[in-house]
Protein backbone atom coordinates (compact mmCIF):
# COMPACT_ATOMS: atom_id res chain seq x y z
CA UNK A 1 0.00 0.00 0.00
CA UNK A 2 1.09 3.55 -0.65
CA UNK A 3 1.63 5.60 2.48
CA UNK A 4 0.84 9.28 2.88
CA UNK A 5 4.39 10.55 2.41
CA UNK A 6 4.40 8.85 -1.03
CA UNK A 7 0.93 10.06 -2.05
CA UNK A 8 1.51 13.66 -1.13
CA UNK A 9 4.27 14.41 -3.64
CA UNK A 10 2.31 12.63 -6.41
CA UNK A 11 -1.12 14.24 -6.01
CA UNK A 12 -0.61 17.21 -3.69
CA UNK A 13 -2.88 18.37 -0.87
CA UNK A 14 -6.09 17.34 -2.66
CA UNK A 15 -5.26 13.67 -2.20
CA UNK A 16 -4.48 14.20 1.49
CA UNK A 17 -7.87 15.82 2.02
CA UNK A 18 -9.77 12.90 0.47
CA UNK A 19 -10.35 14.21 -3.07
CA UNK A 20 -11.30 11.46 -5.53
CA UNK A 21 -8.72 10.38 -8.17
CA UNK A 22 -9.50 9.00 -11.59
CA UNK A 23 -8.49 5.42 -12.27
CA UNK A 24 -6.11 6.58 -14.99
CA UNK A 25 -4.37 8.97 -12.60
CA UNK A 26 -4.00 6.24 -10.03
CA UNK A 27 -2.60 3.73 -12.54
CA UNK A 28 -0.14 6.26 -13.91
CA UNK A 29 1.06 6.99 -10.41
CA UNK A 30 1.44 3.31 -9.57
CA UNK A 31 3.34 2.73 -12.84
CA UNK A 32 5.71 5.57 -12.04
CA UNK A 33 6.32 4.16 -8.56
CA UNK A 34 7.01 0.64 -9.87
CA UNK A 35 9.34 1.75 -12.65
CA UNK A 36 11.18 4.08 -10.30
CA UNK A 37 11.55 1.62 -7.41
CA UNK A 38 12.70 -1.46 -9.38
CA UNK A 39 15.76 -1.42 -11.68
CA UNK A 40 16.31 -4.01 -14.39
CA UNK A 41 16.69 -7.44 -12.77
CA UNK A 42 16.84 -11.16 -13.64
CA UNK A 43 13.82 -13.37 -12.95
CA UNK A 44 13.67 -17.14 -13.53
CA UNK A 45 10.52 -19.16 -14.15
CA UNK A 46 8.54 -21.36 -16.54
CA UNK A 47 6.87 -20.04 -19.68
CA UNK A 48 3.10 -20.54 -20.01
CA UNK A 49 0.12 -18.98 -21.80
CA UNK A 50 2.38 -17.98 -24.70
CA UNK A 51 0.74 -15.76 -27.34
CA UNK A 52 2.33 -14.24 -30.44
CA UNK A 53 0.45 -11.18 -31.71
CA UNK A 54 0.27 -10.24 -35.40
CA UNK A 55 2.18 -7.09 -34.53
CA UNK A 56 5.21 -9.21 -33.57
CA UNK A 57 4.91 -8.68 -29.81
CA UNK A 58 5.00 -11.79 -27.60
CA UNK A 59 2.90 -12.15 -24.44
CA UNK A 60 3.36 -14.93 -21.89
CA UNK A 61 3.22 -15.73 -18.19
CA UNK A 62 6.32 -16.47 -16.13
CA UNK A 63 5.48 -18.76 -13.22
CA UNK A 64 6.96 -20.98 -10.55
CA UNK A 65 5.48 -23.11 -7.73
CA UNK A 66 4.49 -20.04 -5.70
CA UNK A 67 3.33 -17.28 -8.08
CA UNK A 68 3.12 -16.01 -11.64
CA UNK A 69 3.58 -12.69 -13.45
CA UNK A 70 2.43 -11.44 -16.85
CA UNK A 71 5.25 -10.64 -19.27
CA UNK A 72 5.49 -8.76 -22.55
CA UNK A 73 8.35 -9.13 -25.06
CA UNK A 74 8.22 -6.29 -27.58
CA UNK A 75 8.82 -7.06 -31.22
CA UNK A 76 12.24 -5.36 -31.44
CA UNK A 77 13.40 -7.40 -28.43
CA UNK A 78 11.81 -10.64 -29.67
CA UNK A 79 13.85 -10.46 -32.89
CA UNK A 80 17.05 -10.61 -30.82
CA UNK A 81 16.16 -13.81 -28.93
CA UNK A 82 18.36 -16.63 -30.22
CA UNK A 83 15.83 -19.45 -29.79
CA UNK A 84 12.12 -20.09 -30.33
CA UNK A 85 10.18 -19.44 -27.18
CA UNK A 86 7.74 -22.24 -26.29
CA UNK A 87 5.43 -23.12 -23.41
CA UNK A 88 7.07 -25.15 -20.67
CA UNK A 89 10.55 -23.75 -21.17
CA UNK A 90 12.44 -22.60 -18.11
CA UNK A 91 14.02 -19.26 -18.82
CA UNK A 92 15.95 -16.47 -17.15
CA UNK A 93 14.50 -13.10 -18.11
CA UNK A 94 16.00 -9.64 -17.62
CA UNK A 95 12.92 -7.53 -16.91
CA UNK A 96 11.72 -4.12 -15.89
CA UNK A 97 8.71 -3.91 -13.56
CA UNK A 98 5.84 -1.81 -14.92
CA UNK A 99 2.05 -1.53 -15.07
CA UNK A 100 -0.31 -1.72 -18.06
CA UNK A 101 -2.48 1.29 -17.33
CA UNK A 102 -5.43 0.37 -19.57
CA UNK A 103 -6.23 -2.75 -17.52
CA UNK A 104 -4.34 -2.01 -14.34
CA UNK A 105 -2.29 -5.21 -14.78
CA UNK A 106 1.10 -5.48 -13.19
CA UNK A 107 3.51 -6.93 -15.76
CA UNK A 108 7.17 -7.44 -16.58
CA UNK A 109 8.70 -5.85 -19.69
CA UNK A 110 11.29 -8.37 -20.91
CA UNK A 111 14.58 -7.01 -22.24
CA UNK A 112 16.49 -10.29 -22.71
CA UNK A 113 15.83 -14.03 -22.45
CA UNK A 114 18.05 -17.05 -21.80
CA UNK A 115 17.22 -20.68 -21.41
CA UNK A 116 17.68 -21.62 -17.76
CA UNK A 117 19.99 -24.51 -16.94
CA UNK A 118 21.46 -24.76 -20.47
CA UNK A 119 21.71 -21.06 -21.11
CA UNK A 120 25.51 -21.06 -21.19
CA UNK A 121 25.62 -24.03 -23.57
CA UNK A 122 23.00 -22.47 -25.78
CA UNK A 123 24.91 -19.21 -25.93
CA UNK A 124 28.05 -21.11 -26.94
CA UNK A 125 26.01 -22.90 -29.61
CA UNK A 126 24.65 -19.62 -30.99
CA UNK A 127 28.07 -17.95 -30.95
CA UNK A 128 29.69 -20.85 -32.84
CA UNK A 129 26.81 -21.05 -35.32
CA UNK A 130 27.00 -17.31 -36.01
CA UNK A 131 30.77 -17.40 -36.53
CA UNK A 132 30.77 -20.43 -38.85
CA UNK A 133 27.82 -19.08 -40.78
CA UNK A 134 29.68 -15.79 -41.31
CA UNK A 135 32.61 -17.80 -42.72
CA UNK A 136 30.25 -19.33 -45.30
CA UNK A 137 30.61 -22.85 -43.88
CA UNK A 138 26.85 -23.43 -44.11
CA UNK A 139 26.35 -21.86 -47.55
CA UNK A 140 23.84 -23.72 -49.70
CA UNK A 141 26.12 -23.43 -52.73
CA UNK A 142 28.67 -25.70 -51.03
CA UNK A 143 26.25 -28.57 -50.41
CA UNK A 144 27.07 -31.80 -52.26
CA UNK A 145 24.17 -33.69 -53.88
CA UNK A 146 23.51 -37.34 -53.09
CA UNK A 147 24.03 -39.88 -55.90
CA UNK A 148 20.85 -40.95 -57.65
CA UNK A 149 21.44 -44.60 -56.77
CA UNK A 150 23.37 -45.25 -53.58
CA UNK A 151 25.08 -48.67 -53.35
CA UNK A 152 27.50 -48.26 -50.42
CA UNK A 153 26.94 -46.23 -47.25
CA UNK A 154 29.41 -45.52 -44.44
CA UNK A 155 27.71 -45.13 -41.03
CA UNK A 156 29.49 -43.08 -38.35
CA UNK A 157 27.92 -43.88 -34.98
CA UNK A 158 28.36 -45.78 -31.74
CA UNK A 159 27.88 -49.58 -31.94
CA UNK A 160 25.82 -49.39 -28.72
CA UNK A 161 23.50 -46.63 -30.00
CA UNK A 162 19.85 -47.63 -30.23
CA UNK A 163 19.52 -45.32 -33.23
CA UNK A 164 22.02 -47.52 -35.10
CA UNK A 165 19.70 -50.51 -34.83
CA UNK A 166 16.82 -48.44 -36.20
CA UNK A 167 19.00 -47.37 -39.13
CA UNK A 168 20.10 -50.95 -39.88
CA UNK A 169 16.49 -52.16 -39.73
CA UNK A 170 15.41 -49.38 -42.12
CA UNK A 171 18.09 -50.31 -44.65
CA UNK A 172 17.24 -54.03 -44.36
CA UNK A 173 13.59 -53.29 -44.97
CA UNK A 174 13.84 -50.65 -47.69
CA UNK A 175 17.13 -51.35 -49.47
CA UNK A 176 18.71 -54.72 -48.67
CA UNK A 177 20.97 -54.34 -51.71
CA UNK A 178 22.88 -51.39 -50.13
CA UNK A 179 26.20 -52.38 -48.54
CA UNK A 180 26.80 -50.84 -45.11
CA UNK A 181 30.05 -50.22 -43.23
CA UNK A 182 30.22 -49.02 -39.62
CA UNK A 183 32.93 -46.62 -38.48
CA UNK A 184 32.55 -46.87 -34.68
CA UNK A 185 33.02 -43.81 -32.49
CA UNK A 186 31.76 -42.52 -29.13
CA UNK A 187 28.92 -40.05 -29.59
CA UNK A 188 28.81 -38.58 -26.10
CA UNK A 189 31.28 -37.46 -23.45
CA UNK A 190 34.58 -35.64 -23.25
CA UNK A 191 36.44 -35.54 -26.58
CA UNK A 192 33.61 -37.26 -28.47
CA UNK A 193 33.48 -34.47 -31.06
CA UNK A 194 37.10 -35.04 -32.09
CA UNK A 195 36.55 -38.83 -32.23
CA UNK A 196 33.49 -38.39 -34.47
CA UNK A 197 35.48 -36.08 -36.77
CA UNK A 198 38.31 -38.63 -37.09
CA UNK A 199 35.88 -41.45 -37.87
CA UNK A 200 34.09 -39.30 -40.47
CA UNK A 201 37.35 -38.36 -42.23
CA UNK A 202 38.37 -42.01 -42.25
CA UNK A 203 35.05 -42.90 -43.90
CA UNK A 204 35.55 -40.12 -46.46
CA UNK A 205 38.69 -41.84 -47.79
CA UNK A 206 36.78 -44.99 -48.80
CA UNK A 207 34.86 -45.76 -52.01
CA UNK A 208 31.42 -45.38 -50.40
CA UNK A 209 28.73 -43.23 -52.02
CA UNK A 210 27.63 -41.33 -48.90
CA UNK A 211 28.23 -40.98 -45.15
CA UNK A 212 25.45 -41.26 -42.56
CA UNK A 213 26.12 -39.52 -39.24
CA UNK A 214 23.53 -40.68 -36.69
CA UNK A 215 22.68 -40.61 -32.98
CA UNK A 216 19.48 -40.83 -30.96
CA UNK A 217 17.77 -38.01 -29.13
CA UNK A 218 18.73 -36.36 -25.85
CA UNK A 219 19.26 -33.05 -24.14
CA UNK A 220 21.66 -30.38 -25.31
CA UNK A 221 24.35 -31.76 -23.00
CA UNK A 222 23.93 -35.25 -24.52
CA UNK A 223 24.17 -33.93 -28.10
CA UNK A 224 26.95 -31.44 -27.40
CA UNK A 225 29.59 -33.54 -29.19
CA UNK A 226 27.80 -32.73 -32.49
CA UNK A 227 28.31 -29.00 -31.80
CA UNK A 228 32.09 -29.37 -32.12
CA UNK A 229 33.77 -26.91 -34.51
CA UNK A 230 36.29 -29.52 -35.65
CA UNK A 231 33.47 -31.89 -36.59
CA UNK A 232 31.74 -29.17 -38.63
CA UNK A 233 34.94 -28.47 -40.57
CA UNK A 234 35.54 -32.21 -41.09
CA UNK A 235 32.05 -32.53 -42.60
CA UNK A 236 32.78 -29.75 -45.09
CA UNK A 237 36.22 -31.24 -45.85
CA UNK A 238 34.73 -34.65 -46.61
CA UNK A 239 34.98 -35.88 -50.20
CA UNK A 240 31.65 -37.70 -49.84
CA UNK A 241 28.24 -36.13 -49.16
CA UNK A 242 27.25 -36.30 -45.49
CA UNK A 243 23.70 -36.89 -44.22
CA UNK A 244 23.13 -35.94 -40.58
CA UNK A 245 20.41 -37.70 -38.58
CA UNK A 246 21.02 -36.65 -34.97
CA UNK A 247 18.38 -36.41 -32.23
CA UNK A 248 14.70 -35.77 -32.69
CA UNK A 249 12.96 -33.42 -35.11
CA UNK A 250 13.19 -30.45 -32.71
CA UNK A 251 16.91 -30.99 -31.97
CA UNK A 252 19.39 -28.92 -33.95
CA UNK A 253 23.17 -29.02 -33.77
CA UNK A 254 26.08 -27.50 -35.68
CA UNK A 255 26.56 -30.76 -37.60
CA UNK A 256 23.01 -30.37 -39.01
CA UNK A 257 23.91 -27.01 -40.59
CA UNK A 258 27.29 -28.21 -41.88
CA UNK A 259 25.95 -31.45 -43.39
CA UNK A 260 24.88 -31.69 -47.03
CA UNK A 261 21.47 -33.01 -45.97
CA UNK A 262 19.74 -32.90 -42.57
CA UNK A 263 17.13 -35.44 -41.51
CA UNK A 264 14.82 -35.02 -38.48
CA UNK A 265 15.68 -38.49 -37.10
CA UNK A 266 18.25 -41.25 -37.80
CA UNK A 267 15.51 -43.40 -39.38
CA UNK A 268 14.48 -40.54 -41.65
CA UNK A 269 18.14 -40.09 -42.63
CA UNK A 270 18.31 -43.71 -43.78
CA UNK A 271 15.11 -43.22 -45.77
CA UNK A 272 16.51 -40.08 -47.42
CA UNK A 273 19.70 -41.79 -48.56
CA UNK A 274 18.01 -44.53 -50.53
CA UNK A 275 14.41 -45.04 -51.65
CA UNK A 276 12.57 -48.27 -50.87
CA UNK A 277 13.41 -51.29 -53.01
CA UNK A 278 9.74 -51.69 -53.94
CA UNK A 279 9.62 -48.07 -55.14
CA UNK A 280 12.70 -48.62 -57.29
CA UNK A 281 11.21 -51.79 -58.79
CA UNK A 282 7.97 -49.97 -59.53
CA UNK A 283 9.85 -47.10 -61.17
CA UNK A 284 11.91 -49.61 -63.18
CA UNK A 285 8.77 -51.42 -64.36
CA UNK A 286 7.15 -48.11 -65.31
CA UNK A 287 10.26 -47.06 -67.23
CA UNK A 288 10.42 -50.42 -68.99
CA UNK A 289 6.76 -50.08 -70.01
CA UNK A 290 7.33 -46.51 -71.25
CA UNK A 291 10.41 -47.62 -73.19
CA UNK A 292 8.56 -50.48 -74.89
CA UNK A 293 5.56 -48.32 -75.69
CA UNK A 294 7.77 -45.52 -77.01
CA UNK A 295 9.67 -47.98 -79.22
CA UNK A 296 6.44 -49.34 -80.67
CA UNK A 297 5.11 -45.84 -81.31
CA UNK A 298 8.36 -44.83 -82.98
CA UNK A 299 8.28 -47.93 -85.25
CA UNK A 300 4.65 -47.27 -86.19
CA UNK A 301 5.50 -43.66 -87.02
CA UNK A 302 8.42 -44.66 -89.21
CA UNK A 303 6.30 -47.27 -91.01
CA UNK A 304 3.59 -44.71 -91.76
CA UNK A 305 6.16 -42.21 -93.02
CA UNK A 306 7.72 -44.87 -95.21
CA UNK A 307 4.32 -45.69 -96.73
CA UNK A 308 3.64 -41.99 -97.31
CA UNK A 309 7.00 -41.42 -99.02
CA UNK A 310 6.61 -44.56 -101.10
CA UNK A 311 3.23 -43.36 -102.33
CA UNK A 312 4.65 -39.97 -103.32
CA UNK A 313 7.90 -41.24 -104.84
CA UNK A 314 7.50 -41.55 -108.68
CA UNK A 315 9.52 -43.87 -110.89
CA UNK A 316 12.85 -42.67 -112.40
CA UNK A 317 11.38 -42.65 -115.92
CA UNK A 318 8.58 -40.37 -114.76
CA UNK A 319 11.09 -38.11 -113.04
CA UNK A 320 13.17 -37.83 -116.26
CA UNK A 321 10.08 -37.12 -118.36
CA UNK A 322 8.87 -34.43 -115.96
CA UNK A 323 12.30 -32.80 -115.87
CA UNK A 324 12.55 -32.90 -119.70
CA UNK A 325 9.18 -31.20 -120.13
CA UNK A 326 10.12 -28.60 -117.55
CA UNK A 327 13.44 -28.01 -119.29
CA UNK A 328 11.70 -27.46 -122.63
CA UNK A 329 9.32 -24.95 -121.12
CA UNK A 330 12.18 -23.08 -119.50
CA UNK A 331 14.16 -23.01 -122.77
CA UNK A 332 11.20 -21.48 -124.65
CA UNK A 333 10.70 -18.88 -121.91
CA UNK A 334 14.41 -18.03 -121.94
CA UNK A 335 14.48 -17.49 -125.72
CA UNK A 336 11.37 -15.33 -125.59
CA UNK A 337 12.79 -13.26 -122.74
CA UNK A 338 16.11 -12.81 -124.57
CA UNK A 339 14.39 -11.58 -127.74
CA UNK A 340 12.21 -9.17 -125.79
CA UNK A 341 15.22 -7.82 -123.92
CA UNK A 342 17.18 -7.19 -127.09
CA UNK A 343 14.22 -5.47 -128.74
CA UNK A 344 13.66 -3.22 -125.73
CA UNK A 345 17.29 -2.14 -125.66
CA UNK A 346 17.29 -1.41 -129.41
CA UNK A 347 14.20 0.79 -129.04
CA UNK A 348 15.85 2.64 -126.14
CA UNK A 349 19.04 3.18 -128.18
CA UNK A 350 17.01 4.70 -131.08
CA UNK A 351 15.24 7.04 -128.65
CA UNK A 352 18.46 8.20 -127.00
CA UNK A 353 20.51 8.70 -130.18
CA UNK A 354 19.14 12.21 -131.18
CA UNK A 355 19.56 13.77 -127.66
CA UNK A 356 23.06 12.34 -127.43
CA UNK A 357 23.97 13.78 -130.83
CA UNK A 358 22.71 17.24 -129.82
CA UNK A 359 24.70 17.21 -126.57
CA UNK A 360 27.88 15.82 -128.10
CA UNK A 361 30.75 18.18 -127.14
CA UNK A 362 32.69 20.06 -129.92
CA UNK A 363 36.19 18.92 -129.23
CA UNK A 364 37.94 21.26 -131.73
CA UNK A 365 36.66 24.44 -130.00
CA UNK A 366 37.39 23.03 -126.58
CA UNK A 367 40.96 22.14 -127.63
CA UNK A 368 41.74 25.77 -128.65
CA UNK A 369 40.39 27.15 -125.39
CA UNK A 370 42.36 24.57 -123.44
CA UNK A 371 45.61 25.57 -125.25
CA UNK A 372 45.01 29.26 -124.50
CA UNK A 373 44.36 28.53 -120.79
CA UNK A 374 47.52 26.42 -120.66
CA UNK A 375 49.68 29.33 -121.95
CA UNK A 376 48.13 31.74 -119.47
CA UNK A 377 48.71 29.31 -116.63
CA UNK A 378 52.42 28.92 -117.50
CA UNK A 379 52.90 32.70 -117.74
CA UNK A 380 51.17 33.29 -114.38
CA UNK A 381 53.26 30.58 -112.74
CA UNK A 382 56.50 32.04 -114.07
CA UNK A 383 55.53 35.52 -112.88
CA UNK A 384 54.61 34.20 -109.43
CA UNK A 385 57.96 32.44 -109.11
CA UNK A 386 59.95 35.50 -110.39
CA UNK A 387 58.59 37.92 -107.77
CA UNK A 388 59.84 35.95 -104.72
CA UNK A 389 63.28 35.59 -106.36
CA UNK A 390 63.62 39.35 -106.85
CA UNK A 391 62.49 40.08 -103.32
CA UNK A 392 64.93 37.50 -101.96
CA UNK A 393 67.78 39.14 -103.89
CA UNK A 394 66.94 42.59 -102.47
CA UNK A 395 66.73 41.26 -98.91
CA UNK A 396 70.10 39.50 -99.35
CA UNK A 397 71.77 42.73 -100.50
CA UNK A 398 70.35 44.61 -97.51
CA UNK A 399 71.57 41.94 -95.11
CA UNK A 400 75.05 42.02 -96.63
CA UNK A 401 75.20 45.80 -96.12
CA UNK A 402 74.29 45.35 -92.46
CA UNK A 403 76.78 42.54 -91.91
CA UNK A 404 79.31 43.60 -89.15
CA UNK A 405 82.08 41.61 -90.85
CA UNK A 406 81.63 43.67 -94.02
CA UNK A 407 82.07 46.84 -91.97
CA UNK A 408 85.20 45.43 -90.29
CA UNK A 409 86.66 44.54 -93.68
CA UNK A 410 86.63 48.24 -94.57
CA UNK A 411 89.10 48.98 -91.73
CA UNK A 412 86.85 49.43 -88.77
CA UNK A 413 87.28 47.73 -85.38
CA UNK A 414 84.99 46.84 -82.44
CA UNK A 415 86.35 47.88 -79.02
CA UNK A 416 85.13 45.89 -76.00
CA UNK A 417 85.94 46.23 -72.30
CA UNK A 418 87.02 43.38 -70.07
CA UNK A 419 83.39 42.76 -68.97
CA UNK A 420 82.35 42.34 -72.62
CA UNK A 421 80.51 45.68 -72.97
CA UNK A 422 81.21 47.65 -76.15
CA UNK A 423 83.00 50.99 -76.09
CA UNK A 424 81.03 53.52 -78.12
CA UNK A 425 82.38 56.84 -76.83
CA UNK A 426 86.01 57.78 -76.16
CA UNK A 427 84.86 59.97 -73.29
CA UNK A 428 83.87 56.87 -71.32
CA UNK A 429 87.39 55.31 -71.58
CA UNK A 430 90.03 55.98 -68.95
CA UNK A 431 93.84 55.78 -69.20
CA UNK A 432 95.34 52.39 -68.44
CA UNK A 433 92.13 50.48 -69.31
CA UNK A 434 92.59 47.27 -71.30
CA UNK A 435 90.45 46.91 -74.39
CA UNK A 436 89.84 44.03 -76.81
CA UNK A 437 89.77 45.11 -80.45
CA UNK A 438 87.97 42.85 -82.94
CA UNK A 439 89.21 43.28 -86.51
CA UNK A 440 88.09 41.75 -89.76
CA UNK A 441 90.55 38.95 -89.13
CA UNK A 442 91.44 38.24 -85.51
CA UNK A 443 91.52 40.19 -82.26
CA UNK A 444 94.17 42.33 -80.48
CA UNK A 445 94.44 43.62 -76.92
CA UNK A 446 95.26 47.33 -76.43
CA UNK A 447 95.78 49.63 -73.46
CA UNK A 448 94.42 53.20 -73.39
CA UNK A 449 97.32 55.63 -73.12
CA UNK A 450 95.59 58.81 -74.15
CA UNK A 451 92.16 59.84 -75.32
CA UNK A 452 90.99 62.79 -77.37
CA UNK A 453 87.47 63.90 -77.94
CA UNK A 454 86.42 65.38 -81.27
CA UNK A 455 83.33 67.51 -81.26
CA UNK A 456 81.15 67.01 -84.30
CA UNK A 457 79.93 70.20 -85.92
CA UNK A 458 76.47 70.38 -87.30
CA UNK A 459 76.52 71.80 -90.83
CA UNK A 460 73.29 73.37 -91.87
CA UNK A 461 72.90 73.89 -95.60
CA UNK A 462 72.15 77.48 -96.69
CA UNK A 463 68.99 78.20 -98.56
CA UNK A 464 69.59 79.71 -101.94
Amino acid sequence: MLDKPLISPLFGAAAMEGAALSVGELNRAVRGVLEGRFPLLWVMGEVSSLTRATSGHVYFTLKDAEAQARCVLWRNKAQLVGFRLENGQKVRARVGVTLYEARGDYQLAVENLRLAGQGALFERFLALKTRLEAEGLFAAGQKRPLPTFVRRVAIVSSPQAAALQDVLATFARRAPHVRLALFPTPVQGEGAGQEIARALLAAATTDHDAILLCRGGGGMEDLWAFNDEGLARAIRASRLPVVCGVGHETDFCIADFAADLRAPTPTAAAELICPAREELLERLAALRHRLAQGGENRLRGWAQRLDYLDARLPSPAQQILLRRESLCVLAVRLQRAARQGVAQRQDMARLLAPPLARHRPRLEAKAGALSHLHRRLRQAAAQLLRRPDERLTRLGQGLRQLDPEAVLSRGYAIAARADGSLLRDAATAFPGETLSLTLARGKITARVVEKSIVEKSCKVPLNR
